[in-house]
């Protein structure tokens, strides 16, 4: 029974508290309320669609001032690359043109080579030839030497 008494109690004392709270809000209300007509600007319907055409197209050119910034960096970004690119291009066709360089520097090398070859091909096949010469000159003569010491071996025998 206690219990239900200390509740009573206790809600007998949050009533009292609430609508005091209820009554310092009305007084607030109307307070704001008492402001707000000193310090609100009436307009009419016409100025407040104007009013708020205006608003929105800021909005909108905001938005757009916006994109346009965000374009523009793209666009320089774009241009960077683009510089970027013809640097590249540039030195990559410096070094084609380099490459070219070698490679007919090397060209020329292999036929100065090649020719070089040649000559010393033709050199060695005009000595072959000579040794050769010689070598049947050596030979006939040694045939000559062994027909003529042949004969003389038979004049020595007979």
């Amino acid at each position: 029974m206690e219990e239900r008494e200390k509740e009573k109690a206790k809600a007998g004392g949050r009533w009292p508290a609430s609508i005091a709270n209820l009554t310092e809000m009305a007084s607030n209300l109307d307070s704001l309320n008492k402001l707000l007509i000193k310090k609100v600007v009436y307009v009419d319907n016409e100025t407040f669609a104007k009013a708020s055409l205006s608003s929105e197209q800021a909005r909108t050119i905001k938005a757009l001032e916006q994109r346009v910034e965000t374009l523009e960096r793209e666009l320089d970004a774009a241009i960077s690359a683009a510089a970027r690119a013809r640097t590249e291009k540039r030195q990559a066709e410096a070094a084609q043109k380099a490459a070219e360089l070698r490679q007919q520097e090397i060209t020329k090398e292999l036929e100065n080579t090649t020719k070089v070859f040649e000559l010393h091909m033709e050199e060695l096949r005009a000595k072959q030839q000579e040794i050769s010469k010689r070598d049947k000159e050596i030979k006939l003569l040694e045939s000559i030497i062994q027909t003529l010491g042949g004969r003389e071996s038979i004049s020595a025998d007979g």
